[in-house]
């Protein structure tokens, strides 16, 4: 009786367990990005009162005789299924669409999470709302280039610096567009001021001026074929009047700009770049600015070139970022530069049910998650991140609930047990009496 009373005190504490892992799902139902678990139970070691026997001397055999000592817990199963995205709208909130988890550092080491909820720090770190912890991924450089191919350490800290982080932009390409004059003379002129950026944001002045209006171009240097007309064009510091020359059509790489009968302009040859060295402010470096004619017609009209575009820009500060979904953060800065300043790292595992929680939506591998294999969103296994949504837990009420049924269930029929052995030993005590 002894034996029957262990076992249903085995199977009570079982029970207990399941019960509360039951109820830490229900209390993390609205935990971000929470997993919900469950209990497998697995029978005691079994006492064996005889053993098998064979057929043997025409007798059929016999099975063993064995008695059971109760049950315990076998083990605990995570579900690492999806969550529900929930919208929030607030940037820097992510949630990660199918496998892996973001990599944060606890200031010793690296943890990784589900949990999306993060926020920008006093200095421009990603830190995660609950705890703090900083998130992890590849810094781009000055001129917005990220490599990957670095491995990730716990100094990896995404920032973000909205306000504080300025950016330039030198300009190194201009384009001109309009139309120069078919009717023109040979002394007629046009000019065209633009202005570009050097290596510190300042704005110069530069003129560009077209001339020598030839119709057909001269012999030297040799026209492309079709060529029925060119022009000259020169570039100054400031204004064609007071401004020093920076560079002219004669100069080694550039050419004339030569038109065919249809008034379209014919591309420059190979080696032909045209490009102006427009000298920078105090403290600048010199901008290389290649000019480009290929929007510039001639036909029977006024001139009218002018700047059509040009790829620098002055001192911004960045004023808003975007999160993609493949993790990259896009800042956007004042003066309107566009650039990219870092990008999220996931980490995914061979058996993510095999990660051990250690609280605070956090998880750290074991020896049969496998290690962390880092990659970029969407790359490699790993799933994408949204930007301006939450993972919500993935417990399911209603299958926690017919669970908790079940292990009442369970609990009070080893109670029962407990209780009837206690009368049976009762009894057999009174004999006594």
């Amino acid at each position: 009786m002894l034996q029957a009373l262990l076992a249903g005190v085995s199977s009570i504490q079982s029970q207990q367990s399941r019960l509360t892992v039951i109820g830490n799902d229900l209390s993390n139902v609205n935990t971000d990005g929470f997993k919900s678990s469950d209990v497998l139970f697995k029978d005691m070691l079994s006492q064996t009162l005889q053993g098998a026997s064979p057929p043997q001397n025409g007798a059929g055999g016999t099975n063993p005789i064995q008695v059971g000592l109760g049950a315990v817990v076998g083990s605990t199963t995570i579900d690492q299924a999806q969550g529900s995205l929930n919208a929030t709208g607030k940037p820097t909130d992510m949630a990660i669409q199918g496998n892996g988890f973001f990599m944060v550092s606890t200031g010793s080491g690296v943890s990784y999470s589900r949990d999306g909820a993060f926020s920008l720090d006093a200095n421009g770190d990603l830190v995660q709302d609950s705890t703090g912890y900083k998130l992890l991924g590849w810094s781009a450089s000055n001129l917005g280039v990220i490599s990957t191919t670095n491995g990730i350490s716990t100094s990896d800290a995404l920032n973000i610096p909205v306000g504080s982080l300025s950016s330039v932009q030198p300009t190194t390409s201009l384009a001109l567009s309009g139309n120069l004059s078919s009717t023109a003379a040979s002394t007629d002129t046009w000019t065209s001021q633009a202005t570009v950026y050097d290596s510190l944001g300042g704005a110069q002045t530069v003129t560009v001026q077209f001339l020598n209006h030839t119709s057909p171009p001269p012999a030297s240097p040799a026209p492309p074929t079709g060529a029925q007309s060119s022009w000259d064009w020169a570039v100054y510091a400031g204004s064609s009047a007071t401004g020093s020359p920076l560079a002219t059509s004669a100069s080694s790489g550039s050419s004339p700009l030569f038109f065919d009968a249809n008034g379209n302009i014919i591309p420059p040859g190979s080696g032909i770049t045209n490009t102006v060295s427009v000298p920078g402010g105090t403290g600048a470096n010199p901008a290389a600015v290649s000019l480009d004619f290929s929007s510039i017609s001639q036909v029977s009209s006024n001139s009218s070139v002018s700047e059509k575009s040009q790829n620098g820009f002055p001192p911004g500060s960045l004023s808003s970022f975007t999160i993609g979904q493949d993790g990259t953060i896009t800042g956007t800065f004042t003066n309107g530069l566009t650039r990219s300043l870092g990008q999220v790292a996931i980490a995914t595992f061979a058996n993510p049910e095999g990660l051990s929680s250690t609280g605070g939506n956090q998880w750290q591998e074991t020896a049969n998650s496998g290690i962390a294999r880092v990659s970029t969103p969407s790359q490699n296994g790993a799933g994408i991140v949204s930007a301006g949504f939450l993972e919500q837990s993935n417990v399911d009420m209603g299958t926690e609930f017919s669970n908790l049924i079940v292990t009442q269930t369970g609990f009070q029929a080893n109670t029962k047990i407990v209780s009837t052995v206690d009368q049976m030993l009762q009894t057999l005590i009174a004999m006594k009496q």
